[in-house]
């Protein structure tokens, strides 16, 4: 898929058949995020791979948004690392472009996904299902993926109304 495209193209999906998302291509969509820029390359992000259906359930109820969680055929928690960690707003930026890069992958392998944020909410309780250490991992977001049972949509105001200035 053409670069341009897939940027222009990709749209949060949250309905999701009962298609599996193979091992596989979790490994390619993470090999994608991993390559993401970071501050002095420490790269921050730290990854737990959902598909345990008693799992998701239980993740699904710390948020309201439970029935995308539960509709995903596999989800990404996406952790910042503290202990690799130089500078919080740096590192925040770093995940967020390790999340791009996977939701665009996640689009070039005719997937789809959403990035979950209103979870961080419930952070303590999602780090005690998980069995992580808040201590040593912070919550940054989850990505809920499957096939796609539904087309995205989205509109962007022009691009003009962005600019603040130019010299």
């Amino acid at each position: 898929m053409e670069l341009f495209q897939a940027i222009l193209e990709r749209r949060s999906i949250r309905k999701f058949t009962s298609e599996p998302v193979s091992r596989e291509e979790l490994l390619r969509i993470l090999e994608a995020g991993i390559w993401a820029p970071s501050g002095l390359n420490n790269q921050p992000w730290r990854f737990v791979l959902v598909q345990d259906s008693k799992i998701k359930e239980r993740l699904a109820e710390c948020t309201k948004y439970g029935h995308i969680v539960r509709s995903a055929q596999a989800l990404i928690v996406v952790f910042l690392d503290k202990k690799a960690s130089y500078h919080h707003i740096k590192d925040a930026q770093a995940i967020g472009a390790c999340i791009q890069n996977m939701l665009l992958a996640i689009h070039g392998l005719n997937l789809g996904g959403v990035w979950l944020g209103e979870i961080l909410n419930q952070e303590a309780r999602v780090q005690e299902i998980l069995g992580t250490n808040p201590e040593d991992l912070e919550l940054m977001a989850v990505i809920a993926l499957g096939h796609p049972a539904q087309k995205g949509s989205s509109s962007r105001k022009e691009l003009e109304s962005f600019i603040l200035k130019e010299f």
